[in-house]
């Protein structure tokens, strides 16, 4: 199934300003959307759900990676909705 990716405002300031700050981590970030749109279950991805945090509604929130085995790893935190074809982009983010 493909998904439309909707970006909270969080998430579109953090990739914009990762756009001026950090041209690499923006691509990297990039591709990961990408492959979120067509394939959540990409191995690379390494989804799974992130059980203490909860959507805007209540919903749950899933974690995918853009990093891996990096100081500092960015991830991307998600959630499905609010329509059936659509992931709700809640938070791009490092990884303490």
């Amino acid at each position: 199934m493909q998904f439309r990716l909707r970006l909270s405002r969080e998430a579109q300031t953090v990739l914009a300003e990762l756009g001026t700050s950090d041209p690499k981590k923006q691509k990297k970030v990039l591709k990961t959307l990408g492959l979120m749109e067509v394939n959540l279950r990409h191995p690379g991805l390494k989804t799974h759900k992130y059980s203490s945090l909860q959507g805007p509604n209540g919903e749950e929130v899933f974690e995918a990676y853009v990093e891996n085995r990096t100081p500092g790893a960015y991830r991307v935190f998600w959630c499905y909705g609010p329509s059936t074809e659509e992931i709700t982009i809640l938070a791009i983010t490092s990884h303490p």
